[in-house]
């Protein structure tokens, strides 16, 4: 085969961001609640490991139950794909239509904020400090992209970093956004409203609303505009 009987590109019609709710089948209402009288949150995280590397249907359908069951809300239509971890679970409102794909993992914190908006879409192999994060709606997370939420102070200087005062400062991330494939987003940031963020980006500062940043450390590169 020769490089010239490739196609050099097509457009095709986005599925998730395009996809309608579907609500949940009514027993998955009762499977939750029947979850909650009989395993505690120590016994949900033993029963999630049981399923958490298959890819079959009672594969998926369990961990979308123990998510349901042990988030703080949970919309209809969770997809959560295999080796998907999560940390504090219990602090996490989830909206619906969310993608939650293969090895990614979400660390929340005991008195901390997770708030994921409706049709989410995270890439596999993602990571989030969750500490105190909002996602919102229609938000496109890149394969391997990061979020991190907190940091050491690093003083007093003789002390080791890690033992030293963790600072945890919010991350917020606009309606519509797109974050590309292994962008860092660091403690504080905010990303605008239907902003994009390029791959391998590492964001530092504030993004404004459909701006396009890129580099390391981003930088802005112009506005959208409806002609793009």
């Amino acid at each position: 085969m020769s490089v010239e009987d490739i196609e050099t590109g097509r457009l095709t019609r986005s599925v998730h961001g395009r996809r309608g709710l579907e609500f949940d089948p009514p027993f998955e209402d009762g499977f939750a609640e029947w979850l909650r009288e009989h395993y505690g949150a120590v016994a949900l995280h033993d029963v999630y490991a049981r399923f958490s590397f298959g890819d079959g249907m009672l594969d998926a359908l369990m961990r979308k139950m123990i998510w349901k069951t042990h988030a703080k809300s949970c919309g209809s239509g969770l997809h959560v794909g295999s080796q998907a971890g999560f940390k504090h679970l219990e602090t996490f409102d989830i909206g619906a239509n969310v993608f939650i794909g293969t090895g990614a993992y979400i660390q929340g914190r005991f008195d901390g904020t997770c708030k994921i908006g409706n049709n989410v879409w995270i890439g596999p192999h993602a990571y989030f400090d969750a500490r105190n994060m909002i996602l919102g709606d229609h938000v496109g997370w890149g394969p391997g992209a990061k979020i991190l939420g907190s940091q050491h102070t690093g003083s007093p200087i003789h002390e080791p970093v890690i033992a030293t005062d963790l600072e945890i400062k919010p991350v917020r991330v606009g309606a519509g956004a797109d974050i590309g494939t292994n962008a860092t987003i660091l403690p504080g940031v905010t990303i605008g409203e239907g902003a994009i963020i390029g791959a391998g980006a590492v964001v530092t500062a504030d993004v404004p609303a459909y701006a396009i940043a890129a580099g390391v450390p981003a930088r802005i590169i112009r506005l959208r505009t409806d002609t793009d």
